[in-house]
């Protein structure tokens, strides 16, 4: 079995630079309407974006995302952070150590896709 995660984008350019240079993802397959990306490490953990008007999208899935988020888990989630405000982008929360044992920040894709980015913590 193959589990694929793909999200809409109104950008795809914009959409592939931002996991491109955020997270370091590599750019497997690249198309006017479609983009995927993998792990550096595991080319087989794979993450797709296809343009929202295409038609593959049945038109009533074609809005910005809501209800659901994706997340990242990084080896350190601060130096991501730091990217991140290189990058500026949207920060919607800044790192903060979390009761189920995670430090995250939360931003925001250029598609409104709510992004999860976190690394393990525990307390001294």
């Amino acid at each position: 079995m193959r589990i694929l995660t793909n999200i809409c984008s109104d950008d795809l350019p914009a959409s592939k630079q931002f996991y491109v240079e955020l997270l370091g993802l590599k750019v497997k397959y690249d198309s006017d309407w479609y983009v995927q990306l993998c792990t550096p490490d595991k080319p087989e953990v794979e993450y797709g974006i296809i343009q929202r008007d295409h038609e593959l999208i049945p038109e009533q899935y074609q809005q910005a995302p809501t209800g659901m988020y994706i997340t990242f888990v990084v080896v350190d989630v601060d130096k991501t952070y730091q990217k991140a405000l290189a990058m500026e982008l949207p920060i919607l929360q800044e790192p903060r150590n979390e009761f189920y044992g995670q430090r995250r920040f939360l931003t925001q894709d250029p598609n409104g896709c709510l992004i999860d980015i976190c690394s393990p913590w525990q307390e001294s």
